[in-house]
């Protein structure tokens, strides 16, 4: 599991393993194997090279589209990796791993409510879903902080702000 300077946690390229049109499990294809095993390797752009252009022959494969976005998102380019795997929530709203990892791209971001949201949904879909629950934790602690630095600001003498602003790491301590 790849961690991001957020704290949160992005689901690995190999954690998609939900078929989609059946709701099915089924083995990955070597075509995905090999997307996997470049992302691995950390060659994110030869991976998303390679997954756009399977994708070119199959653009609803799911699997391949997720592999995209997770691509998209280590090489750097989180706007396209957000469309990537938004696109997927709308086409498949029954995949949690979309939204977890759409979710740390918004925490990433600072759209934390939009993270909270996003990390919800997921949960919702996979109850037992233990990343979407650490992940939520994140964000949770980051609104905290949030809140509290602006309780702070508006009342700097209140005694119970600062040892709560201790508990947790603030942006600045990062």
């Amino acid at each position: 599991m790849t961690r991001f300077p957020t704290g949160l946690a992005f689901v690995p390229s190999v954690a998609l393993a939900v078929l989609l049109a059946t709701g099915a499990a089924q083995a990955q294809p070597p075509e995905h194997d090999e997307v996997a095993r470049l992302l691995r390797a950390d060659q994110p752009a030869e991976a998303l090279r390679r997954a756009d252009e399977l994708l070119a022959t199959r653009p609803k494969d799911a699997q391949l589209r997720f592999l995209k976005g997770v691509a998209q998102s280590r090489n750097g380019e989180p706007d396209a990796a957000s469309e990537t795997f938004s696109a997927l929530t709308q086409d498949y709203p029954e995949l949690p791993e979309p939204y977890n990892n759409l979710a740390v791209l918004h925490a990433a971001a600072g759209r934390l409510e939009a993270a909270r949201t996003a990390l919800e949904t997921a949960l919702r879909l996979s109850p037992g879903y233990a990343t979407a629950y650490q992940n939520l934790g994140d964000v949770y602690a980051r609104l905290a902080v949030k809140a509290w630095q602006r309780a702070l600001e508006l009342d700097p003498a209140n005694p119970a702000l600062r040892p709560r602003l201790q508990l947790l790491p603030t942006e600045s301590s990062r």
